[in-house]
């Protein structure tokens, strides 16, 4: 109830009256009261005029189940959702959950993450109060070999969530790594439970630098943040709900055909690597050659410096890094 009172609260520029906030949710005037009560609680400045009603006058940087809730715009991303104040890992958490019996479309969001997961076994630092920690659980009627395509589809997610929700033009550097000014602000990891021909469940874990002021030494170079790239603090829980949104709809298009044929212009308009030189970290012995795009099922395609012809690079055998930087 506490999301529908805040949702309807945004929705007037004005005073909501604490009967018509009645009439829409269907409760009492005393539960209503309550709600508001619980709110002020959490942090929310709301005005209460006799004759007049509630009016939402600040609301802080919270990514409670209520806030993400109330400007959430979905059909099942998201619903519903789980906030918790400390963690492990969400990507742990929703696989717990999974395991039992959370429904496809659950989300998972954490103030606070004690051992946050990267690609290659990586740690992520999870700072509370800043961050950005939160995993979407996907059960999915595909085969498990394209599940690792979720992953580019996330990509393009948050590039437009955040653009939406700040204004910023964030970049893909592929396959999964959101970039702006050049600097990683974003990390993706997908992981998957599955038998041979049939998955149980996929957990998409986003990890975003939101309002983080600064970055250790060693990271500064190659990391930065929402705020350090827009100069103001952002509401977190308006960026996260514009990248389900966003998800939901590249979700639904990917499903249409179960790669990225119907997605393949959008993602590379997003690919900073695009026509880039690129050097390819290939266990076998390193390469360059010019990034040219991918192909239906997310592979990069290089085109080699020495001429040959195009060579598909899968990202779960290699890296690939800028020849003359991380982009």
């Amino acid at each position: 109830m506490k999301a529908r009172i805040l949702q309807l609260l945004r929705e007037q520029e004005g005073y909501v009256s604490g009967q018509d906030i009645c009439r829409q949710l269907s409760v009492s005037r005393t539960a209503v009261w309550k709600a508001i009560g619980q709110l002020k609680e959490d942090g929310y400045v709301i005005e209460a005029v006799q004759n007049k009603g509630y009016h939402l006058l600040e609301a802080p940087d919270v990514v409670t189940e209520a806030e993400i809730l109330s400007r959430l715009h979905t059909a099942w991303a998201g619903h519903p959702t789980v906030f918790l104040e400390k963690t492990d890992s969400t990507n742990n958490e929703a696989k717990r959950r999974a395991e039992a019996g959370a429904a496809h479309g659950t989300l998972v969001v954490a103030e606070l993450q004690e051992a946050g997961k990267g690609r290659r076994g990586r740690c992520w630092t999870s700072p509370g109060g800043t961050g950005i920690w939160m995993t979407l659980l996907l059960k999915p009627d595909f085969s498990p070999s394209q599940a690792s395509m979720l992953t580019l589809v996330a990509a393009m997610a948050v590039a437009d969530g955040i653009g939406r929700a700040t204004g910023l033009d964030a970049g893909i550097k592929w396959p999964n790594d959101l970039v702006i000014g050049g600097k990683k602000v974003c990390g993706i990891l997908t992981e998957m439970s599955a038998e041979p021909d049939y998955i149980n469940h996929v957990v998409i874990g986003i990890g975003i630098n939101a309002n983080i002021e600064e970055f250790p030494e060693e990271l500064s170079e190659r990391a930065t943040s929402l705020f350090l790239e827009s100069g103001k603090r952002v509401c977190r829980a308006e960026v996260i709900a514009r990248v389900w949104e966003a998800f939901e709809k590249y979700y639904e298009e990917f499903l249409k055909t179960a790669d990225l044929s119907p997605l393949k212009e959008v993602y590379e308009s997003r690919l900073l690597n695009m026509d880039q030189a690129v050097c390819v970290l290939d266990p076998k012995g390193e390469w360059k050659g010019i990034a040219r795009g991918i192909d239906e099922n997310g592979r990069l395609l290089v085109e080699p410096e020495n001429g040959k012809r195009i060579k598909t690079v899968d990202s779960g055998e290699v890296s690939v890094r800028g020849v003359y930087g991380y982009v």
